[in-house]
């Protein structure tokens, strides 16, 4: 249900209705009516179409209850992180667009993109566990960017792949 509720769905859905209802009332003579609704309702339908096609869906959040319970157990940037990715995004090709451009993990055509995200603890140690399809990016780059990624988004941080059986996904875990 929540992936119908997009800013650019509710916004086309609104413009829509005023534009119907403008040409309605001036098709029965409601002048009073027609022409406020028209003319307000076509533009309105007309940027939220324009916000559908450059709308990105929020990243999925698997333990969304207990991400928000340990709020004070991670640091402040991993949170803002995934509040960022989890909701709608308009204009970028993918999330973290620009962090991946700064950490050259990115490829114009075909970009690296975040599925899901995880709050996980193993061995002791919680982190942040990061799904994502390789696409164009070979994982051979992301290996080799792994000691700045310990240190791109919280200085101190341990991460670690895990490469899917199919070689296009992989999971990056942070360890905070």
């Amino acid at each position: 249900m929540m992936k119908y509720l997009s800013p650019g769905n509710i916004i086309s859905v609104a413009g829509g209705v005023l534009a119907f209802i403008g040409m309605t009332a001036y098709f029965t003579n409601s002048v009073n009516l027609s022409v406020p609704t028209f003319f307000y309702g076509v533009p309105i339908l007309l940027i939220g179409l324009g916000l559908k096609t450059s709308e990105i869906p929020p990243v999925t959040l698997i333990n969304d209850k207990s991400f928000r319970l340990n709020k004070f157990n991670r640091p402040k940037e991993l949170t803002a992180l995934v509040k960022d990715v989890t909701r709608w995004r308009y204009g970028i090709k993918a999330h973290l667009e620009s962090s991946l451009e700064a950490l050259n993990l990115w490829n114009e055509d075909n970009p690296p993109q975040l599925k899901e995200i995880e709050e996980i603890t193993k061995e002791d140690k919680s982190g942040l566990r990061m799904h994502f399809e390789i696409n164009d990016v070979p994982f051979e780059e992301w290996i080799g960017k792994q000691e700045r990624l310990n240190r791109f988004f919280v200085k101190g941080l341990e991460s670690e792949f895990i490469i899917n059986d199919n070689k296009k996904e992989f999971d990056l875990i942070l360890f905070y």
